[in-house]
């Protein structure tokens, strides 16, 4: 039965479509069932990125659209609301042109340009992506694959957890490769609510050559889980929490001295750049240096600790 429902849906498609004559937006333009599709495409800027692209589209028909609440659908199209609906729209786009049915079938989610997943799964007899039914797979085209969709996929809302606000922030790629070597990435993700102190990318890369590079090799994961941690106190602590307080105790059992020196917010030395991020488990501190520890080093005067120390 699953072998046979796929036969049929392929054969189906071949019959619809000579393989590799057209780009994706060209089919599309040139199929009444997507109408709708080709003028959000357009409504949102996409027309060339998706006709010049390799890409794998799950692409909703007219009727599709038409199952939206009403309104939705004249208020998506709106130059005000252009930024969602790319957002819908990338949630349908696939990166690569090798996105045959045989090979998203081999996968239970699939990423999208969006930034999202999106399942895919045989189900009842029926070849689900997300909510939808795939109706019709393996349109080729010379830049891609289209598979018509009966429903529009809706992305989910974006997590506000701490790790998805600092990839968000576009400057914390090297802690985010950092803390995913290191195991932690639960830390930052989980329900439990902390506080990061962030070096940004600039941050890092001012350390001694090689210095990163070696964190994060298997074999350096204690030490690099040691400097990570050194980072984080448990639970929410904002800047003016912290600067009362003077101390606090990170999540490695470290100290972490702040303090106002020539008018500038520190810890351990290390320039805050920006407070009081919030995401949904905890705060954010961004910090102009990396806090490495120093088992042999008190600290006991707040303002005396340099970037380099922190017990």
């Amino acid at each position: 039965m699953y072998k046979l429902l796929i036969a049929s849906i392929t054969v189906a498609a071949a019959l619809s479509v000579q393989a590799g004559e057209k780009s994706i937006v060209d089919i599309a333009s040139g199929d009444d069932r997507f109408e709708t599709l080709v003028a959000a495409l357009s409504a949102a800027g996409l027309v060339d990125t998706v006709k010049n692209g390799n890409f794998t589209v799950l692409a909703p028909t007219d009727d599709a659209f038409a199952k939206l609440p009403k309104g939705t659908l004249k208020e998506l199209l709106k130059p005000e609301n252009k930024d969602k609906l790319v957002d819908i729209l990338t949630y349908h786009i696939v990166p690569g042109k090798d996105g045959s049915l045989a090979n998203l079938l081999k996968k239970s989610s699939l990423e999208t340009v969006q930034g999202s997943e999106v399942s895919v799964r045989f189900e009842d007899g029926r070849i689900r992506v997300a909510d939808s039914v795939l109706a019709l797979a393996d349109i080729k085209a010379k830049n891609g694959i289209i598979h018509v969709i009966d429903s529009v996929l809706i992305p989910p809302e974006p997590k506000n957890d701490i790790a998805s606000v600092a990839k968000t922030a576009g400057q914390f790629k090297t802690l985010l490769a950092a803390v995913e070597a290191a195991g932690l990435t639960s830390t930052l993700t989980g329900e439990d609510a902390v506080t990061v102190l962030a070096p940004t990318d600039a941050a890092f890369k001012a350390l001694p050559k090689g210095t990163v590079e070696s964190l994060l090799k298997p074999e350096n994961r204690a030490k690099l889980i040691d400097i990570l941690t050194l980072h984080v106190v448990k639970g929410s602590v904002t800047a003016g929490t912290a600067l009362n307080a003077g101390t606090a105790k990170s999540v490695s059992g470290g100290k972490l001295a702040f303090g106002i020196s020539d008018g500038i917010f520190k810890v351990n030395g290390a320039t805050i750049l920006s407070t009081d991020i919030k995401a949904d488990n905890g705060v954010i501190h961004v910090i102009n240096a990396v806090l490495l520890p120093a088992a042999n080093h008190k600290c006991e005067n707040k303002l005396a600790c340099s970037p380099t120390t922190g017990r």
